[in-house]
């Protein structure tokens, strides 16, 4: 079944593209972004997007407490790192994968570079109890925020009374993650009509993702991702999607990340081995640098040094408006 859906999405990849340079990305592919929802057990109100947003930046929710959410999805570092692989527990441990933005998660299906959490509150308690990560014990952690007045009353006021519990805790942490969201690039702008929104080398390179560098096969939708899981011929050993399927398939397979802002979440792949979009772009129009279960899409692209950097351009331009936030004080 998945080599079949394969040669589907190929085929469908290879009439949609048309031969290089046959598409006009101004009359096509355009997806405004939606409106975030919830889930219908954890609905939205701005006093668990509050409580959410004190927890991410709280620091007693690790067993150092040394490291919040914040540490490593930091908003002054487009909601991750800066760094290829985090370090955690109590900034002593270093973790196997790079540490994948906030921005825009909310319409992800499926959380974590392996997909193994299926939503944002399945995915915060992770972190939260993980060795190499927050390093925190559940019961320690509800223990400690019982004792803290000020958290007492606003899970009083969101939950009801009684309510510190792992449950809520990430259900305030994902209400608050649902807000960050990239609206209104200078792509946007230009789709909407203003035609002076992009440069002209971003606009080639518009063109360019949309057709003959490939880049919509799998970078597609409002958030520019198929939401599925692709080997891209990254060099290591890291099985990816197969440690959750156990199909020979997902072996090396990540998940597409989504594009909007991408040009503030340096550096890039699962291994945060690509310092820039320039060396990404390189590294696909090189058809990636290990052939072994690679995705067929992945093929060298003949891009020149001038559309490589259009294509960096149109990357710069799905940037949207500032994500301001004001750090919360904490109770």
């Amino acid at each position: 079944m998945k080599i079949a859906h394969t040669v589907i999405l190929l085929v469908a990849a290879v009439l949609w593209i048309g031969q290089p340079g046959a598409i006009n990305a101004e009359e096509s592919f355009y997806e405004p972004m939606p409106e975030m929802t919830h889930p219908k057990d954890n609905p939205w109100s701005k006093e668990k997007e509050e409580l959410g947003k004190m927890l991410y930046f709280d620091p007693r929710l690790s067993g150092s407490n040394w490291i919040s959410c914040a540490s490593c999805h930091n908003p002054g570092l487009g909601w991750g790192d800066g760094l290829p692989t985090p370090i955690g527990d109590g900034f002593n441990r270093k973790g196997p994968r790079h540490s994948p933005t906030v921005i825009n998660s909310g319409y992800f299906d499926a959380q974590f570079w392996d997909g193994r959490a299926p939503s944002l509150e399945e995915q915060a308690k992770g972190p939260i109890q993980a060795d190499i990560e927050m390093n925190q014990d559940v019961g320690a952690l509800i223990e400690e925020l019982k004792a803290i007045p000020g958290y007492v009353q606003r899970f009083d006021a969101v939950f009801g009374k009684n309510s510190i519990n792992l449950g809520n805790i990430v259900k305030a942490i994902a209400t608050f993650e649902r807000s960050v969201v990239s609206k209104n690039s200078p792509y946007d702008k230009y789709n909407n009509g203003d035609k002076k929104a992009m440069s002209k080398s971003a606009i080639n390179g518009m063109n360019l993702f949309f057709g003959k560098a490939k880049c919509a096969i799998c970078h597609n939708g409002p958030v520019f991702t198929d939401s599925k899981f692709h080997n891209i011929g990254v060099k290591g050993d890291d099985k990816g999607r197969y440690k959750v399927t156990k199909e020979d398939s997902d072996k090396g397979a990540f998940k597409t990340p989504g594009l909007r802002h991408v040009s503030r979440t340096a550096p890039y792949m699962h291994d945060g081995s690509e310092k820039t979009l320039k060396d990404v772009i390189e590294f696909y129009n090189r058809g990636g640098d290990v052939d072994e279960n690679k995705s067929p899409f992945i093929t060298p692209l003949g891009l020149s040094d001038k559309e490589v950097n259009d294509l960096v351009e149109f990357m710069k331009a799905l940037e949207g408006e500032p994500i301001e936030i004001a750090i919360p004080e904490l109770p």
